[in-house]
């Protein structure tokens, strides 16, 4: 029986200067994982209009069941407004409220959760920013899978105090660079990137530790190791959706067993594809990915 992955949170459109495109962290990763050949299901929420209707229409090109993604009658299919002027360091302002902070628990997600074949649940600190998803995701939470948590710290839609308590739920955490740092230095200055890793995995008993560092690559805390992998050059178009592209990357080699060193380049690569991509869906070539890799 294949292994489901749930994944909760927000879908929305990235406003670019010249184009809006389909995104949202949670749905970006649930989007490369099905490329990857996973089977996912998305736990969202867009507004009852014409955005809405677009990212319902695309999950359904896709062949990503929609059956978990409510319809808000009030508020709007969530938008984040995207400054592409350095496309190694986009800025976001991100609309609030929108229709993803509004996810509610129904029977219907109680039963998608505790399926047999339900082994892991992703989810990310946005989501956490309203009081409504927030419930609701602790209601997903209190189940027994594998939870994997991606920090993404946007001004000013992030408390220190939630960001403790959804690290305190996961094993598993992927975070960049400036937040490994941020977060690490609440309990003691930051010295270097092992130490604070260790810091963290001591303080909320989390093992598996994933860490990008853009073009300088990726580490991974797994086992009491450090592994490291170096970025990969690759012409950069923009950097919206790498790292969730990375996320996906690495769950798959979870998913189908692979060591932790093949996690890691596997990730690694996909996210820097991505990154010569528009946007945080491109359409584009696993199988190629996958056979440069050695993963088919």
């Amino acid at each position: 029986m294949p292994e489901e992955i749930v994944c909760f949170g927000e879908m929305l459109w990235d406003i670019l200067p010249e184009k809006a495109l389909p995104g949202g962290a949670v749905m970006n990763v649930a989007y490369h994982l099905q490329k990857l050949g996973e089977k996912v299901s998305l736990v969202s929420r867009v507004g009852k209009d014409i955005r809405g209707q677009g990212l319902l229409d695309m999950l359904q090109r896709l062949g990503l069941p929609t059956n978990y993604i409510q319809i808000d009658p009030q508020y709007e299919t969530g938008k984040v407004f995207a400054d592409t002027t350095n496309p190694h360091d986009v800025h976001y302002d991100i609309v609030y409220p929108a229709a993803w902070d509004f996810i509610t628990w129904e029977p219907a997600l109680a039963a998608l959760i505790n399926k047999p074949d339900t082994r892991y649940l992703v989810f990310g600190t946005l989501c956490a920013r309203h009081e409504v998803s927030r419930h609701t995701l602790e209601e997903a939470l209190k189940e027994a899978v594998i939870k994997i948590l991606d920090i993404n710290l946007r001004e000013p839609h992030y408390t220190r105090e939630h960001v403790e308590w959804l690290l305190g739920q996961c094993h598993v955490l992927k975070l960049n660079i400036a937040e490994l740092q941020l977060v690490s230095s609440w309990y003691a200055p930051y010295v270097d990137k092992e130490q604070a890793i260790r810091l963290l995995s001591e303080r909320f008993r989390v093992y598996t530790i994933v860490v990008t560092m853009g073009e300088e690559g990726a580490l991974l805390f797994t086992n009491d190791t450090i592994y490291s992998m170096g970025g990969i050059a690759v012409p950069v178009v923009d950097t919206i959706g790498s790292g969730d592209a990375f996320l996906a990357g690495f769950l798959h080699g979870l998913i189908q067993k692979r060591t932790a060193r093949e996690c890691l380049a596997f990730a690694n690569a996909l996210g820097a594809l991505v990154a010569s991509y528009p946007g945080a869906c491109p359409d584009y070539d696993v199988t190629q990915l996958q056979e440069q890799m050695g993963m088919i």
